[in-house]
């Protein structure tokens, strides 16, 4: 198996000798003989997936929860236009050609 724009060249090998948890072990093995594969690229694999992952630039953005647990608009805004306005001023002209029936909000 070969992870896609991992560069590697099959020339260069060196061998090594490493201690690994039993179980981990079996379980990569199992894995090799059920894709047909060697132990080797099973591990190969892996490797190149963590040194990518732990290697990458940049993180994903993870947005802070600002819900809150509000009652909707206050009635002072619902008597001013309620979310319609709100979504008139936040895109101004945007809508124009829509007829405001209800039927595209969603």
């Amino acid at each position: 198996m070969v992870v896609a724009g991992a560069p590697f060249d099959m020339g260069a090998h060196m061998k090594t000798t490493i201690e690994i948890c039993d179980s981990l072990l079996e379980e990569a093995k199992a894995l090799a003989s059920r894709d047909k594969v060697t132990l080797r690229s099973i591990i190969e694999e892996a490797l190149r997936k963590l040194l990518l992952e732990k290697n990458a630039k940049t993180k994903p953005y993870v947005f802070r929860d600002a819900s809150w647990d509000g009652g909707g608009l206050t009635p002072e805004m619902e008597r001013k236009g309620g979310w319609a306005r709100i979504r008139d001023a936040a895109y101004p002209g945007f809508f124009d050609d829509e007829e405001d029936d209800g039927e595209n909000e969603k």
